[in-house]
């Protein structure tokens, strides 16, 4: 589904990824570990077709199609939606009139019912929330959980999340999980899953609620190991990135 050759790329003449590979197929999870500031989230930017975000080498194809240099309407459009860790507050925006136009904007000429918007608020115990300005005065829980209701309504193909842990107490990070699975389609053999996604954590935390296929830790903008989550992130929880940094030096 989403396959990334040689990437490199540079925000204000600064190189922030370089040469970076992967490769996830349809109804695959994969994750990506590594300390702060080491390019993660700049990848999902990437891949989502933030601008500053300059690609000076390398390719990036979703379904088989060059969306290198496309814009990031046509990205969403396309089935790419992407979770921020650090959304932005949008005032004069109610959070309901947000889900309706991402509802309909994968339900052409449909008109949306304020009861099918409540249904899904109602998943995300965000009922209440739907007649406030998006994000506003919400805890980092509960933006987690808009942001995650307006991915819901969007129904993307391919679904990325920046640190969807971060920020959730632990009365509501097994809600958070049971929403990415059902945006996964974790219900369904692997082979019938049509969604694809891939997770930044840094902790693992959401790991133990959403199982990944494969995980991939990065280092100062490049990719120096991929191999089984669970076996790479007991290790990360065990020794830190330490190992990592040895591993980058030699």
């Amino acid at each position: 589904m989403l396959s990334i050759e040689n990437l490199t790329v540079e925000v204000d003449d600064k190189r922030i990824l370089n040469g970076v590979n992967m490769s996830i197929r349809e109804g695959e999870t994969h994750a990506l570990f590594g300390p702060n500031g080491t390019g993660k989230s700049s990848l999902l930017f990437t891949i989502a077709g933030i601008p500053k975000y300059k690609v000076t080498d390398g390719k990036i194809y979703y379904k088989r199609k060059d969306i290198t240099d496309a814009p990031m309407d046509e990205r969403a459009k396309l089935g790419i939606g992407i979770l921020f860790q650090h959304p932005p507050v949008i005032r004069g925006v109610k959070l309901r009139d947000m889900v309706r136009i991402s509802m309909e904007s994968r339900n052409p000429g449909k008109k949306i019912t304020d009861e099918e918007i409540a249904g899904l608020a109602r998943k995300l115990n965000l009922e209440s929330f739907l007649d406030r300005d998006v994000n506003s005065g919400f805890s980092g829980g509960e933006i987690k959980r808009s942001e995650l209701l307006q991915l819901l309504a969007q129904r993307p193909e391919f679904v990325m999340l920046d640190e969807p842990d971060s920020g959730v107490d632990l009365v509501n990070i097994g809600l958070v999980g049971n929403t990415i699975n059902e945006l996964l389609e974790k219900e369904k053999k692997t082979m019938e899953r049509t969604k694809s996604g891939l997770i930044i954590t840094h902790f693992g935390n959401i790991l133990d609620f959403v199982k990944a296929d494969k995980a991939y830790v990065m280092m100062k903008g490049k990719m120096l190991c991929q191999g089984n989550p669970v076996e790479l992130l007991d290790d990360i929880r065990k020794n830190g990135y330490g190992e990592c940094m040895s591993c980058m030096r030699r």
